[in-house]
């Protein structure tokens, strides 16, 4: 064959279509978007994984579910694949009982509250850290890709007027600072990068004049979880920053 009628069989041959990045998202329903329209097991067209997975090429693999534990999400991990290149992943909160946390802060006194927050944080640093080393060592015998580790945002502004007295509102911003750190310690003790949404959601909690946090809702379960503009303009920057 010459060289001519190689070229024109090659221009027939059409060119290999691209394999999109593969990205799994584990978590509760703050990685499904709770609170941001629901669908299935919470998860929502809005959450920051589905706008990140549209911006950036990857083909997501929605595994995070409202309600998830490590536990749960031990299990989520078996969703990881040899393809996976990007791992996100939010948890912690169900584990140390955030709608107990909240339910008993809404419902009872500010020393009522005060004795569940220390109950939970008590939980979280003493108990926690067990629980999210199986998580990590599950993700970390799946799969090599990098990790990015989001935490919570603190949940309500210190002034303004809404359903959680000052101090209940301090115990329970304490809570997601103690949560967070004992995660970012977590993290970065296993290679993982940890996501710090606390500056991007400040000056937008519950109580505030722009909230991106649902105060109480119907349904409950959207209660205290990011909405859209939440998953848009808190989680999605921090992502990205992390995953050059």
């Amino acid at each position: 064959m010459n060289l001519l009628a190689a070229l024109m069989v090659a221009a027939l041959i059409p060119a290999p279509t691209p394999v999109a990045p593969e990205y799994v998202a584990l978590g509760d329903s703050y990685a499904a978007g709770v609170g941001a329209h629901r669908e299935a097991c919470g998860r929502s067209p809005a959450a920051h994984p589905e706008l990140f997975a549209a911006a950036r090429g990857f083909s997501l693999v929605f595994a995070a579910c409202t309600g998830a534990t490590t536990a749960e999400v031990l299990r989520q991990t078996e969703q990881i694949t040899p393809e996976t290149s990007l791992v996100t992943l939010t948890v912690g909160g169900n584990d140390a009982g955030f709608a107990d946390v909240m339910r008993t802060c809404a419902l009872g006194s500010d020393s009522t509250c005060e004795a569940r927050v220390v109950a939970a944080e008590r939980f979280v640093r003493d108990e926690l850290p067990a629980k999210l080393e199986q998580v990590g060592a599950a993700v970390r015998e799946r799969t090599a890709a990098r990790v990015v580790v989001l935490g919570y945002p603190r949940l309500f502004e210190p002034s303004g007027r809404c359903l959680m007295t000052p101090k209940q509102r301090e115990a329970l911003n304490r809570a997601a600072d103690t949560l967070d750190e004992v995660e970012r310690t977590w993290a970065e003790s296993k290679g993982f990068t940890f996501g710090d949404v606390r500056e991007a959601f400040a000056g937008h909690g519950v109580c505030g004049s722009d909230p991106w946090v649902n105060d109480v809702s119907i349904p409950v379960r959207n209660s205290y979880h990011p909405n859209a503009t939440g998953h848009r303009s808190g989680y999605l920057p921090v992502l990205e920053r992390a995953v050059p």
